[in-house]
């Protein structure tokens, strides 16, 4: 990357912290309380929040080692707001970074969308509030501790976002910018059209079961369909028509995006492409391994229990991620947008990091 360049002795420059960034600090930090809070008390063995007919109550140590993980992750959020906020920050290597953050939105994303959505629909009388994104048989938890979690994700969601973006466009905004005749091999093209069908398959089974449509979820699960699930499958298929659309724009390049050599797209063109392959593929891919992980314990299926259409749901939205993913790190890591246009500071982050 060649030699450090003596006029820039100090180093990279921590992003700045405005009063704004501080503010939004301190409500994401604040915003991780409520789960902690439930999970600690869990852990611990209380049943706050537990009705006395829940699965829950008949999980056994499997509920033990799924409270001390979310916990553990929910905690590593405070790790991830000081890494975007504090000096230290900006030496943090790039790719262990992108992992937690990449985890992060593909969780926070269908509930940003998902939640705000329920408390519409249940405000016109559709739907009876919030509830878990998998809908079970026999009461799960109390309507109250779905209220106080999801509306503490949703805030940090909005947080950790409005954290990350100014931390992402200093460090990597070269990226966003693209480069006018960067083309990826024909080979990212084709992983990039799987992603796209892929996708569009996963999407068209959402929204027919937010349509009121229950084949494939078996006959205890199709005849509980409400509102509030229907707007969380809209969710999943908003996520993964993004995740195939980024996809697709991505492996095209700028003068297909722009839709020709002329007018329209500017040099960056690259970003909403990026954010939806980036939001698209951490979703589906997130969201489809939690899912599929947590029916295949089967403790807290009840009656209803996951029928193999939907595993294989889970699983084609895991792929479509997992194609989406690949194509946006052929993206990050090809040419010059990734090497050679690469800030001095940020090639100096990387490198004493």
């Amino acid at each position: 990357m060649g030699p450090a360049r003596p006029e820039d002795p100090a180093g990279p420059a921590p992003p700045a912290l405005g009063a704004g960034r501080r503010v939004l600090r301190v409500v994401a930090l604040a915003a991780t309380a409520p789960y902690l809070a439930l999970k600690a008390a869990w852990v611990a063995g209380s049943t706050i929040g537990i009705p006395d007919d829940s699965v829950l109550r008949d999980a056994g140590p499997i509920l033990l080692v799924a409270n001390s993980v979310t916990l553990a992750m929910d905690g590593c959020v405070i790790l991830l707001v000081l890494v975007l906020t504090r000096p230290w920050g900006v030496r943090i290597p790039a790719w262990p970074l992108a992992l937690p953050v990449f985890v992060a939105t593909g969780l926070l994303t269908p509930i940003l969308i998902g939640f705000p959505g329920q408390l519409l629909v249940g405000a016109l009388g559709a739907a009876g509030g919030p509830t878990m994104p998998q809908a079970t048989p026999r009461p799960f938890l109390d309507a109250w501790v779905f209220t106080v979690v999801y509306a503490g994700f949703t805030v940090q969601g909005l947080a950790l976002a409005g954290l990350f973006v100014p931390y992402a466009r200093q460090r990597w905004g070269h990226i966003w910018r693209g480069v006018p005749d960067q083309r990826l091999p024909p080979s990212t093209g084709v992983v990039a059209g799987a992603a796209a069908m892929a996708g569009l398959v996963i999407c068209a089974a959402h929204l027919y079961w937010a349509c009121g449509g229950s084949a494939g979820l078996g006959a205890a699960r199709g005849a509980e369909r409400t509102g509030d699930l229907s707007v969380v499958s809209v969710a999943h298929a908003a996520c993964a028509f993004a995740a195939g659309a980024g996809a697709l724009l991505l492996a095209r390049g700028r003068s297909r995006a722009r839709g020709g050599g002329g007018g329209g797209g500017g040099e960056g063109w690259a970003r909403w492409p990026l954010a939806l392959g980036w939001v698209g593929s951490a979703a589906t891919l997130c969201w489809g391994g939690w899912m599929l992980v947590t029916s295949l314990g089967g403790q807290f299926e009840g009656e209803g229990g996951t029928t193999s259409v939907m595993y294989l749901i889970y699983a084609g939205q895991m792929i479509t991620g997992l194609l989406a993913a690949a194509v946006l790190t052929r993206f990050l890591t090809a040419g010059p947008a990734a090497r050679g246009s690469l800030p001095y500071a940020a090639r100096r982050a990387d490198r004493s990091a």
